[in-house]
């Protein structure tokens, strides 16, 4: 056994991408994506500057993120220590996207399957060296096993002055520089300026804005105007956000789901399980709806939908795309039986089947967070407020559905849906507090900057909290207060609550991919 690692000596790169050329040719990669490229910063003010290189890939960690998440296992550890990947199990989820602190891995767009250096393994396999180790003109590309102390690499690790990308992140990279500087390997410390890259336009405020994730740059400021970026990025690789609104759209519709069961399984412990239509059949009808549009969002997201039956058939267990994919047919399981309890009006199998909905619709509702958790490139996500969000959200889009439920048929304890709605609004309220007002790292704070003062600020105010927080409390208060007996304030401050629900999340989603990782 070894354990393959690089040595990148930025003293010696001269910034030619020949690396980057030899790769592109030795793996057919397409245009606009890399699996290896070269990171230019540029430090100090004129005339007193200087230019920077460094090579950017995969990190192959020993405890490699992308593996864990990876639904199928399409990306595994070979014998001698790298991470290699299988085209053939790919479903094409992002998820290694988001698990990678790196930014090394990307959809190839002709196979439509994640790509990422693998160090040349087949290269490796019969003796030869990686192409890019083999072009380097300035011999800054070593390749070396790690467990070996007479390696070159572990010497020059053991006497010199090396460092890691993400250290933080406790990833073991096996990728170590010598003589980089620090901004270069920290890309919230470098930006790109207003009048974009060396061979690029990237301007603020064009048309699509930023094609490249940067440290957010006032129009005409330095770079420097923003707390602790100390460098320019002269030229860099663009990476695509991967999660949009489709993840955004099935975090709402499990929501409703499972809030539909937590509703309907605390009327039935509050005696009204012989309301047939209001408890036992429409519930598990509109959970099962919502449970299917779910289904179909996450199956439309994957690049190679037509795979998605190997979360089952080659499901690797750590994942939890493939533990919520067995939650989400466990809850449908209960669904179906609710449904038929329901039409043959036995409240004694309502009864029954009670706390298994409430713990499917829970595990429904919050799974997620731990899938979140483990896109260790995303900071914002790691936040352990996620899952009582989650499940506040659920409460609310229970109340929510059942208020406007309530303007077709008659139900139960109308007062109490009223209750649930406003106690899923004011939970949700506390707990986004406090996820915007803690503490967290440099990645969490300039995420939660990005999303209530930068791009996706009037989406989150607006939205989340006037529309989808403040207003659907006002008109339940009012309900409440007033004791008004007509459905229509109720039920628009739950449809209010489910958009405004729904743009939180959007926002969350995208601003916690916003912050750059290379």
């Amino acid at each position: 056994m070894t354990r393959l690692g690089f040595l990148l000596d930025s003293d010696s790169c001269i910034g030619c991408h020949a690396c980057t050329i030899a790769c592109k040719s030795e793996h057919d990669v397409p245009l606009g994506v890399n699996r290896t490229w070269v990171k230019y910063i540029e430090t100090g003010t004129f005339p007193d500057v200087s230019r920077k290189f460094n090579v950017m890939r995969c990190n192959q960690c020993d405890d490699a993120p992308c593996m864990t998440i990876c639904p199928t296992s399409a990306l595994f550890r070979a014998d001698n220590g790298v991470v290699d990947f299988q085209d053939d199990d790919c479903i094409g989820c992002k998820s290694c996207m988001n698990a990678c602190p790196y930014d090394a891995l990307y959809i190839n767009p002709e196979t439509n399957t994640a790509h990422k250096c693998n160090m040349c393994n087949h290269r490796l396999e019969v003796g030869l060296e990686p192409s890019c180790q083999v072009v380097c003109p300035t011999e800054a590309i070593k390749i070396g096993d790690l467990d070996d102390p007479n390696s070159e690499i572990s010497r020059i690790i053991a006497r010199d002055d090396v460092a890691v990308r993400s250290p933080e992140q406790n990833t073991k990279p096996k990728v170590y520089y010598r003589g980089a500087d620090q901004a270069s390997l920290d890309p919230t410390r470098t930006a790109i300026a207003n009048d974009g890259m060396i061979w690029a336009d990237t301007l603020v405020g064009n048309m699509g804005g930023p094609k490249h994730p940067t440290v957010p740059v006032h129009l005409g400021k330095k770079p420097t105007d923003e707390e602790g970026v100390i460098a320019r990025t002269a030229y860099t690789t663009a990476h695509q956000m991967t999660w949009k609104a489709k993840v955004s759209g099935y975090l709402v519709t499990k929501a409703i789901a499972a809030g539909v069961m937590l509703v309907a399984s605390l009327l039935v412990l509050m005696g009204n399980s012989d309301s047939q239509a209001a408890v036992g059949v429409i519930p598990p009808m509109i959970a099962g709806v919502f449970l299917a549009i779910t289904g179909v969002l996450l199956v439309s997201d994957l690049k190679q939908p037509g795979r998605f039956y190997y979360l089952i058939t080659k499901g690797n267990w750590q994942s939890w795309l493939v533990k919520g994919a067995y939650v989400l047919m466990a809850f449908s399981i209960v669904l179906a039986l609710w449904w038929i309890g329901g039409l043959i009006e036995s409240e004694t199998l309502l009864k029954v089947l009670a706390i298994p909905a409430v713990i499917g619709a829970l595990g429904t509702a919050g799974y997620t967070a731990f899938l979140f958790g483990q896109c260790e490139g995303r900071d914002l996500w790691q936040t352990p407020l996620l899952l009582p969000v989650l499940l506040a959200q659920a409460v609310t889009a229970g109340g929510a559905a059942y208020a406007i439920l309530e303007l077709f048929i008659d139900v139960p304890d109308a007062k109490t849906i009223c209750w649930v709605l406003l106690g899923g609004l004011g939970a949700t309220a506390a707990f986004v507090a406090m996820e915007l007002t803690s503490k967290g790292s440099r990645h969490v704070e300039m995420a939660v900057d990005i999303m209530t003062k930068g791009q996706y600020a009037k989406q989150f105010w607006w939205g989340g909290i006037l529309v989808g927080l403040v207003i659907p409390a006002a008109l339940v208060i009012l309900t409440l207060a007033l004791d008004i007996s007509s459905a229509i304030p109720a039920a628009l401050a739950g449809l209010l609550a489910l958009v405004g629900m729904f743009a939180y999340e959007d926002s969350f989603v995208r601003a916690g991919q916003s912050v750059p990782l290379s």
